[in-house]
């Protein structure tokens, strides 16, 4: 499995961003497809989760309500809706894949098989 995530840039504080993560290879239903960020001098910390079948998601509490994982099985691509974006949002942004059955750990980067490149986003005030 391979992830190319895209879609960051930079945008005033307020606006919004759609990144995309576009997945090769084969692709389970029972896959969970993650997006975690990491700031400068910080963790790496979990965002939004999706089961490939798109029946389950999960979000990092401080984000529910601004952020929506969704994913469009026809075109293997999972996608990071992020609306009223604040500069604490700057990070570098990650998408992964888990390929253990299941929705238990979808919080935890370590369990997580596949990872993206990251793509940067930056939010200025």
């Amino acid at each position: 499995v391979q992830l190319q995530a895209s879609g960051g840039g930079l945008v005033q504080a307020g606006g919004s961003l759609r990144l995309s993560c576009a997945a090769s290879g084969r692709i389970n239903s029972n896959y969970v497809m993650g997006w975690f960020r990491q700031a400068p001098g910080k963790e790496c910390e979990f965002v939004a989760a999706i089961n490939w079948g798109g029946s389950t998601t999960r979000y990092a509490n401080s984000l529910k309500g601004r952020f929506t994982v969704s994913r469009d099985s026809a075109e293997n691509t999972v996608y990071l809706q992020m609306n009223s974006l604040r500069p604490e949002d700057t990070a570098v942004y990650y998408c992964a894949a888990e390929t253990r059955p299941g929705f238990s750990y979808y919080y935890v980067g370590e369990y997580y098989d596949y990872w993206g490149q990251g793509t940067q986003v930056t939010v200025s005030s």
